[in-house]
């Protein structure tokens, strides 16, 4: 079984934890950009389903 070696010190600890919370947080900031394009109808970058059923049921 795979074991450390060593103790990882506080600030090795820190440096991957701020890394992957930066990581994070651009993830975060894309899908909030992402929804207020969608939102707001200028979205060009990618393909997603349009909402068809109010068009339909009037039928």
């Amino acid at each position: 079984m795979a074991v450390p070696k060593k103790k990882t010190s506080k600030g090795k600890r820190n440096q991957r934890h701020a890394t992957w919370k930066g990581k994070a947080a651009v993830a975060a900031q894309k899908a909030l950009s992402i929804g207020k394009a969608v939102l707001s109808g200028r979205a060009q970058g990618f393909v997603y389903p349009i909402d068809d059923e109010a068009d339909d049921s009037e039928s």
